[in-house]
């Protein structure tokens, strides 16, 4: 296939352009920042450019992951994310249907199903989070743009057929995390807990997105989740908000003395869960890095 892919100059697209073109799938690049994947330098809220950029490349499959996220609201409008990830999202679309692309692949985020309710933490037992979740009430202009544009792929799936797959990322960005229970001064050790219910690798991100392009002229429509598979289950929520220790010592056995080694310890208190069994499902895809891998990497040799 050729497959255009925006946003290639960040960090999903380091690990997911390599992994496409070993498949023997050719790659064109656009983002707004130059980088070696990086083949046009330019927005896709420019729809010219956009056109061009898909009638002169051949492109028949799209992967759109280019978005200005949450950190940019500390330096951009919200026109900025408008223009951005609406706009840009419906020029991709229009001119996908326009140039015959036979299927669209969004890099969508679990951020949008996050109510400040929920963010906020305040209920009895932690939050099941599914894609039944509703109703969405997303708490910023990032979380309201990527909904927006959702909602636009599947506008034009059902206008005009166009295979979509939209992929509701968890964390997978190599930055400090902003969570209020965030382990102090130790990130590794935040990250670690987070794969128990809302983390995954970008190597994981981004091998979801190469199934996802595979499977979608199959399934037509679709929204997956797509986080590290959690070992809770529905049941465990009640205990996971006053005492996730003792839920993890229940799957882990040994988690604490593994922990101890390296002076780390697991949050008091765990809020929300993503359930992705529906990716298992029916795309077919589990990540293969979870809480149980990191456990073990850390227990001695």
């Amino acid at each position: 296939m050729n497959i255009l892919i925006t946003g290639s100059s960040g960090w999903l697209a380091q690990t997911l352009i390599p992994l496409l073109r070993k498949d023997g799938h050719k790659v064109t690049g656009i983002d707004p920042k130059p980088s070696p994947l990086t083949t046009i330098t330019g927005s896709i809220a420019d729809r010219a450019l956009v056109a061009r950029t898909i009638r002169d490349n051949g492109i028949t499959a799209i992967i759109h992951g280019g978005a200005l996220h949450k950190p940019n609201i500390a330096t951009n409008t919200n026109q900025d994310f408008i223009n951005v990830n609406v706009t840009g999202t419906l020029n991709l679309l229009e001119e996908a249907i326009a140039n015959g692309v036979d299927r669209f692949i969004f890099t969508s985020t679990t951020s949008l199903m996050i109510s400040q309710t929920i963010r906020d933490g305040r209920g009895p037992r932690a939050v099941w989070i599914d894609e039944t979740l509703a109703p969405l009430q997303p708490r910023n202009i990032y979380g309201v743009t990527k909904y927006a544009a959702e909602k636009l792929c599947h506008f034009f799936h059902a206008e005009h057929g166009l295979p979509v797959i939209i992929l509701r990322t968890a964390r997978f960005f190599p930055e400090e995390d902003d969570m209020a229970h965030a382990i102090s001064q130790s990130e590794p050790n935040t990250k670690a807990n987070e794969f128990l219910f809302r983390r995954l690798t970008v190597e994981d991100a981004a091998a979801a997105h190469a199934a996802a392009l595979a499977r979608s002229p199959e399934i037509g429509f679709d929204i997956f989740i797509v986080s590290a598979k959690t070992p809770f289950s529905p049941s465990d929520c009640e205990q996971l908000m006053t005492d996730a220790p003792g839920v993890v010592r229940r799957y882990f056995p040994d988690y604490e003395s593994v922990y101890a080694r390296h002076g780390w310890t697991m949050f008091p208190s765990i809020d929300r869960v993503y359930d992705a069994g529906k990716l298992e499902r029916r795309l077919g895809f589990t990540c293969r890095t979870g809480f149980a891998e990191i456990l073990r990497s850390l227990r001695p040799a």
